[in-house]
């Protein structure tokens, strides 16, 4: 088991010193930061002083180095759009952007898996054609426009809860189910499909008819074998939500890292993007290694292929 984690391991800081450096590299080439900071009416001269100050006249491999430097040591540099620590915007936005996205997973689980077992216990039927289709119409309907849609019934018609904001509970009731019904195809058939498999499996044959009821074998022992590769993709899904709310948090006025990241890209504040998408990339990546590393304790074969 060591061994694996450590393989695996370093296949994630491989991936994640290869995101730094892409995420780093694009976004010098998108333009001149000292024109992000002084704007653009300023001189030369002025230019030349912004650039020698911010060590941005210095070869691209040493600012790179500087930027991977301080950012170990938790400096994340200062916005040039709102003049404060890249570290402390982070800070205070990332609860709301953790919030929304815990909440929409269990929106995903408590929907998805439920329809997949139905699903799967009564393959073909009315039942499973249901959940089928809901998960088609799910994965296609856009997370914007089912946000509105969501606002205009129940934030303007019925006026059961507020439209925009982040203070309260009620706040992330739309955008927690927007945000999860978008994972729930993926999991939903992924569900069905494992259950579907372990259940014609010799083991669960054997079971019944030792007169085992239909729900015992489900729950003791279909369930723990088809949820393995569940489990791997919902711990995928978070970070996705973590780092793929921007339309969602954009919709409903949530002000998490993704309205955040938006602001600044609009704003050309480099180094807040750069350190938001390198987090939203590292988050991808940690959240993968765990997945592997689940999967690995509840499967022997996987640590020992």
């Amino acid at each position: 088991m060591m061994s694996y984690l450590i393989k695996r391991a370093g296949i994630a800081l491989s991936v994640a010193f290869t995101v730094s450096v892409v995420t780093f590299v694009l976004l010098y080439l998108t333009g001149d930061s000292a024109e992000a900071i002084a704007g653009g009416e300023a001189t030369e001269e002025v230019l030349q002083q912004i650039r020698a100050e911010y060590g941005l006249d210095r070869p691209l491999p040493v600012q790179y180095l500087s930027w991977l430097g301080n950012m170990l040591q938790g400096d994340f540099g200062d916005s040039y759009l709102r003049r404060q620590s890249v570290s402390d915007l982070i800070i205070s936005h990332a609860p709301v952007t953790i919030i929304l996205a815990v909440s929409a997973l269990m929106v995903t689980i408590v929907v998805a898996i439920p329809l997949g077992m139905v699903a799967a216990l009564r393959p073909n039927s009315w039942v499973d054609r249901f959940a089928v289709s809901f998960a088609v119409a799910a994965q296609g309907i856009p997370n914007f426009w089912l946000g509105l849609v969501f606002i205009v019934i129940f934030a303007v018609t019925f006026q059961w809860l507020p439209v925009s904001g982040d203070s309260t509970w009620q706040h992330f009731v739309m955008p927690s189910i927007v945000l999860g019904l978008s994972s729930v195809p993926s999991v939903m058939r992924l569900t069905r499909t494992g259950l579907i498999e372990v259940m014609g499996a010799d083991f669960i044959r054997t079971a019944r008819s030792k007169g085992y009821m239909t729900g015992g074998v489900l729950v003791r022992h279909a369930m723990r074998n088809a949820l393995l590769p569940v489990m791997s993709v919902l711990a995928i899904q978070l970070g996705n939500k973590l780092g793929g709310s921007i339309i969602t948090e954009a919709v409903f006025s949530l002000n998490g890292l993704g309205s955040l990241a938006l602001d600044s890209i609009l704003g050309a504040d480099i180094p807040t993007v750069q350190m938001l998408v390198f987090i939203f990339a590292l988050t991808f990546v940690v959240m993968t290694f765990i997945a592997d590393v689940l999967n690995a304790l509840l499967d022997p074969r996987i640590r020992l292929g």
